[in-house]
């Protein structure tokens, strides 16, 4: 259970393209703020544009208790042209989502 709303979506896990550069699609979640819904899969360029409209994501971890533990607010980068999706500020020309499982 949640106490307070975190942001607008909780991304609990990730799928790479093959060179595990790129995000493909995420498993994002509606934080109601008091729960967490169940996963709906967004596309990449589905995260990107509605950060890019002031919708915020953050990463969710699953407690061995079975709560949810907040992570790091997601934002996008744009270096050399490409926009990436990232939990830390770097140049690295990849996705960063933490740790997030992979499906």
């Amino acid at each position: 259970m949640v106490n307070t709303k975190w942001a607008d979506f909780c991304i609990s896990e990730v799928r790479y393209d093959k060179e595990r550069k790129h995000i493909v699609a995420v498993r994002a979640r509606v934080d109601n703020g008091d729960s967490i819904g169940a996963p709906i899969e967004q596309l990449r360029a589905t995260v990107v544009a509605n950060i890019e409209k002031n919708v915020s994501y953050v990463t969710i971890t699953k407690k061995n208790d079975g709560n949810w533990t907040k992570g790091q607010r997601v934002f996008v980068v744009t270096i050399n042209r490409v926009k990436y999706i990232k939990t830390v500020e770097n140049n690295k020309e990849s996705d960063n989502l933490e740790n997030l499982p992979e499906y």
